[in-house]
């Protein structure tokens, strides 16, 4: 059985709405190319394209963002929805906190933005999983 990607889910998703890639690059904001290579797998969309994404298709966030970054699996994935709120709160505020890291790694404050948005899904609890995302973020930002 072939695994589900992205593009397949954006491109019948548009197919459901009948739209075409100019019509969902319209609404998106962004050039009718860009969806074309979202459907083909040659581009992962930033978290802002996402979001767009889900809302003008109706998909589910979470749902898209694990198909656009599956090495997050193990983050933010089903088997780590038992970690309590707490942790997952404990997690973000050590992450903040740490100066030392923050800046070692160059954290800008739209990142933090970025990653507090992040955090809202619930499944990170340990503060070096936000860097992993960071990176993963940036890395996709870069192939963009």
């Amino acid at each position: 059985m072939k695994k589900e990607t992205l593009g397949q889910v954006l491109k019948q998703r548009r197919g459901a709405y009948a739209y075409t890639q100019r019509e969902l690059a319209r609404k998106l904001g962004v050039k009718a190319s860009h969806v074309a290579y979202l459907e083909n797998g040659r581009r992962r969309p930033s978290l802002s394209l996402l979001a767009r994404l889900a809302d003008t298709l109706e998909l589910d966030k979470q749902r898209l963002f694990l198909l656009a970054h599956p090495e997050a699996h193990w983050i933010v994935g089903k088997e780590r929805e038992s970690a309590p709120a707490k942790r997952q709160e404990d997690a973000w505020r050590k992450f903040v906190r740490d100066r030392g890291t923050l800046a070692r790694h160059k954290v800008t404050g739209r990142e933090l933005k970025v990653l507090q948005k992040v955090n809202m899904l619930g499944r990170i609890s340990a503060p070096n999983q936000f860097l992993f995302i960071l990176n993963a973020i940036r890395q996709a930002v870069e192939e963009e």
